[in-house]
């Protein structure tokens, strides 16, 4: 027996959008639809209905007054260019700049690839180690949560049943601090990650660590976050105390056998791209 077919209709405000979602069970939003449409064409979803957010006010915005706000509608290959990220988030820029190719880039936006929560992707793990915050528009109103408690699992957010995410926000990195985002994949430059690492590291005027982030990408179900503070604040960055501070990943990833690698393989692998991140973050942080 054939389904309908999929229907579609194009909110003008969040309030519409998320009275849509909450009105039909099976309902999705879409922006770019880069992620839907895979799922789609391979049957793994069969929604009634699509709600268009793209024309939402403010969806499409990237405004830098004091934080960085991305409007969920933006474009990865906007927020890539656009001078203020470039300026005064330049790991976010880089970040985006590594997610697939330019053709794909311009079409998928910020909020559809961070909802559609594919742990493999490059962004979700920049964002945990800048301490974004997602802002989610329902039902109830409006509330903010921390994009480390955004990702809950495989393809699973703390989106809610007629919510939609309406904006990331991105503080600025703290005086002294450098960031990096380093990506390994061993077949092609467009290829989703074997590994990935986002790090922050802070250095004081005499090149003591006062702070330190690590964030690993696709060898979880989750971006996986690694407490490094006791290996490395009070003390300088050095080679031996990066290798020490990285191999706390060791226990706490959980990768996927799969096509990019083992699951040792990735572990390992972590271990090495953690320890490079630090290392570069620390050589920003010094500059």
């Amino acid at each position: 027996m054939s389904r309908s077919p999929v229907q579609f209709r194009a909110a003008e405000t969040a309030e519409e959008a998320c009275a849509l979602l909450a009105e039909h069970e099976d309902a999705r939003a879409v922006a770019g639809g880069t992620a839907l449409a895979i799922l789609l064409r391979q049957g793994l979803v069969r929604p009634e209905l699509l709600v268009g957010v793209g024309s939402i006010p403010g969806l499409r915005d990237i405004t830098a007054n004091g934080d960085l706000r991305l409007g969920a509608a933006v474009r990865l290959r906007a927020a890539e260019h656009d001078p203020a990220v470039r300026a005064g988030w330049p790991v976010l820029a880089e970040t985006l700049s590594a997610v697939a190719t330019p053709r794909i880039r311009n079409m998928a936006t910020v909020g559809g690839g961070a909802a559609h929560a594919d742990p493999a992707q490059d962004p979700p793990a920049t964002l945990v180690a800048l301490d974004a915050r997602m802002h989610i528009a329902g039902p109830t109103g409006e509330r903010r949560l921390p994009a480390a408690e955004f990702f809950v699992d495989y393809y699973e957010t703390a989106i809610q049943p007629g919510e939609i995410l309406l904006a990331i926000e991105v503080p600025p990195l703290p005086p002294g601090a450098g960031a990096v985002f380093l990506k390994y994949r061993p077949r092609s430059i467009e290829d989703y990650a074997t590994v990935s690492a986002a790090a922050l590291v802070r250095l004081d005027a005499a090149g003591a660590c006062t702070e330190a982030r690590l964030v690993l990408g696709a060898v979880g179900s989750t971006p996986v976050r690694v407490d490094v503070s006791s290996a490395l604040v009070g003390q300088p960055i050095t080679e031996a105390r990066a290798r020490e501070a990285a191999e706390l990943a060791r226990s706490l990833v959980d990768p996927n056998e799969d096509v990019r690698g083992s699951a040792a393989y990735k572990r390992e692998m972590a271990v090495v791209f953690g320890r490079r991140a630090i290392l570069a973050a620390a050589a920003r942080a010094s500059r």
